[in-house]
């Protein structure tokens, strides 16, 4: 199984990106995780998405395509979603009904320095993916509040209590995820 990483945030010592690392140290074997970096993508613009788009565009589809499943690590931004994120998925879910958002699996993980941990974004981030038929893990919200104290000097996950919430988080994730994935598989075959 291949998991698409997509950060929302560009910072190089994003916690969400540090979170989509720790991450891919805790899925099983068998399963990768492949980062995603929306910070190369031009704004949306419909004049510019024809038969041939922008190469950064095109190289996000290939890897929307040959995926199996997402997972957006992001914070929030003026209790919304970062503009780097949407515009992601605006180019993502063209065209409307038929993109290849449509039905697949993906999972949701915020780290902020807020105590809220990033809950706002996740809501409009649902809002926005239920938009554009991407089928999102059935979980309470994976939120890591007070992020600054939840890694070390190198980026790593230090505290233990959101590392078990993780790991517990990505195993049902992965499991779920395969599920999604096996039945969409039956179901084109039966058409």
């Amino acid at each position: 199984m291949i998991i698409l990483g997509i950060c929302g945030s560009l910072r190089k010592d994003s916690f969400n990106l540090k979170l989509l690392r720790a991450a891919e140290n805790f899925l099983p074997e068998g399963v990768g995780l492949e980062p995603l970096n929306c910070g190369e993508l031009p704004l949306y613009n419909e004049d510019l998405d024809g038969a041939a788009k922008p190469e950064p565009v095109e190289r996000m589809m290939e890897a929307l395509r040959t995926c199996d499943a997402l997972l957006f690590a992001t914070p929030e931004y003026n209790h919304s979603i970062p503009g780097v994120l949407k515009n992601a998925i605006d180019w993502a879910s063209r065209p409307a009904y038929e993109s290849l958002l449509a039905r697949k699996p993906a999972g949701i993980l915020s780290a902020s320095k807020s105590f809220v941990g990033g809950a706002r974004v996740q809501a409009h981030l649902h809002q926005v993916l239920d938009s554009t038929l991407t089928s999102i893990y059935p979980e309470p919200e994976f939120l890591v509040p007070q992020a600054a104290d939840k890694f070390d000097a190198h980026g790593n996950l230090k505290d233990p209590d959101t590392t078990r919430r993780l790991q517990k988080f990505l195993y049902g994730f992965v499991i779920w995820a395969g599920r999604m994935r096996s039945s969409a598989s039956n179901r084109l075959k039966n058409m």
